[in-house]
């Protein structure tokens, strides 16, 4: 199959490095291109008013691998290689592995995920992954889990192209659970601006969120009220996979505001 890899944390970072190095290894054709450096909660971001600047990077990951680094941000890359470097569609965009989970809310703000979202909205069943955890280093799990789901969703393929968000577990490989499929919970964060000065005196601020976990995550008007949510089933040690879209449109809210709608009468 031909796998098309990219990430947010940087065309160096250890997890992409392992993901691309795992799939390739299976015998499969995977091209990287991500960002030249770490381009974090860039969220859906898009470099429109400066040049993206593309170069081939050689003796990174196992030689087999194609690999380039881009200046701007992960949709920028996947955009890029579907665009103007692949020379025929891949099988499956994949996305990671993030260093840190990307559950609930932070989804929003993810650049792994918005790479592989990009996949998505040119009709590629694309997935994010994502281990959750800041400090362990151990992406193997990870990689190995996605060489098993893209061979799974290979031998049966789901109807339309998916956009799904996986995370894994910060545990040995033999401590994860099983997997599970989740929706999407929520993560609340306690905004702290940290006011500084720079060496002239000038004040600048510094972001510091504190996560706030939440203990009762709100039920899915039309998912089952047992399914459990991503950011319960990661504190269980399961891997998570949770299906996402890029159309956000909130289709009870539809039904509520129909006596707003009105049509000017000629």
């Amino acid at each position: 199959m031909k796998i098309l890899i990219s990430n947010d944390d940087g065309i160096f970072a250890q997890g992409i490095r392992t993901l691309a190095n795992t799939i390739e290894s299976q015998g499969h054709q995977v091209t990287v291109v991500a960002p030249d450096r770490e381009r974090s909660a860039t969220g859906h971001g898009l470099t429109l008013h400066q040049p993206i600047r593309v170069q081939k990077i050689e003796g990174v990951f196992n030689p087999a691998v194609r690999v380039w680094s881009c200046s701007g941000t992960p949709s920028d890359c996947v955009k890029l290689a579907l665009s103007a470097i692949l020379e025929e569609a891949p099988d499956f965009v994949l996305s990671g592995i993030n260093h840190g989970s990307n559950l609930g809310t932070d989804i929003l703000y993810s650049g792994t995920v918005s790479a592989a979202m990009e996949g998505s909205i040119d009709g590629i069943t694309s997935i994010a992954f994502s281990l959750a955890s800041f400090t362990l280093q151990e992406f193997q799990p990870a990689a190995n889990f996605a060489v098993k789901l893209i061979q799974q969703l290979s031998e049966n393929p789901l109807p339309e192209a998916t956009l799904l968000n996986v995370n894994i577990p910060p545990v040995t490989e033999n401590q994860i659970k099983g997997v599970k499929i989740t929706r999407q919970g929520i993560r609340r964060y306690i905004e702290n601006f940290q006011e500084r000065f720079d060496p002239r005196g000038k004040s600048y601020y510094w972001l510091a969120g504190e996560l706030v976990e939440e203990l009762n995550q709100p039920e899915h008007i039309y998912l089952p009220p047992d399914l459990a949510t991503d950011v319960q089933a990661i504190k269980e040690n399961y891997i998570t996979i949770t299906p996402l879209q890029y159309n956000l449109t909130d289709v009870v809210s539809v039904q509520r505001l129909k006596d707003f709608s009105e049509e000017r009468k000629s």
